[in-house]
C-alpha cells in the first residue's frame, strides 16, 4: 500500500496472528477487564493507554477478543464520552505545538510542509467522523478551535 502524503511504497510489517477466541491463559474475567476499563477512563486515560495497560500489566493480549466489544464501546456504554475522537485530538496537539514553533521560526520551510500535511490528516478524519455522527456537523477545526479545545 502506498504512502498518504508520498509517491513510495511503505515496507511491509509483521500481522497479527487470525485468533477468534479469547485465549486460555487470560487471568482476568469480562466483569474485571470492564471494571478495569471504566476505573481507569474515569481518572482521564485514553483508550490507547488502557490498552497498554491491561495488555502491559493484566496479561489481556486483546480487549475484543476477551469482551466481545472494543475499549471505546465499553467507555462510551458506561457514560465515559470523550469530547473528540483520541486520534483526531492527539493530530490537533502535534498541530498547536507546532504551529507554536513556526511563529518563533518563521522560516523553517520543513515544518510548515508538515503543518500542512498533519492538518490535511485533521480535515479528512473530520470528514469521517461528521458523516459518522462522533463529531457534530457544524463542527470545523481551525488552529484556534483546535488550542480551545484542548485548553478545556
Amino acid at each position: 500500500m502506498a504512502r498518504m502524503h508520498a509517491r513510495r511504497k511503505g515496507k511491509s510489517s509483521s500481522t497479527r496472528p487470525l485468533i477468534y477466541e479469547n485465549p486460555a491463559w487470560v487471568q482476568m474475567d469480562k466483569k474485571e477487564i470492564v471494571e478495569t476499563i471504566t476505573k481507569m477512563a474515569g481518572e482521564g486515560d485514553s483508550s490507547a493507554k488502557i490498552g497498554t495497560v491491561l495488555r502491559d500489566q493484566y496479561g489481556v493480549p486483546d480487549v475484543k477478543l476477551a469482551t466481545g466489544k472494543s475499549i471505546t464501546q465499553i467507555m462510551t456504554e458506561n457514560g465515559i464520552i470523550m469530547k473528540l475522537p483520541e486520534d483526531i485530538s492527539n493530530l490537533m496537539t502535534k498541530a498547536v505545538n507546532l504551529n507554536n514553533h513556526i511563529q518563533d521560526n518563521k522560516k523553517d520551510t520543513h515544518n510548515k510542509r508538515s503543518l500542512q500535511l498533519i492538518e490535511a490528516k485533521i480535515r479528512r478524519l473530520e470528514r469521517y467522523y461528521k458523516s459518522t455522527g462522533v463529531i457534530s456537523k457544524d463542527w470545523k477545526y481551525s488552529i484556534k478551535t483546535a488550542e480551545i479545545e484542548l485548553s478545556r
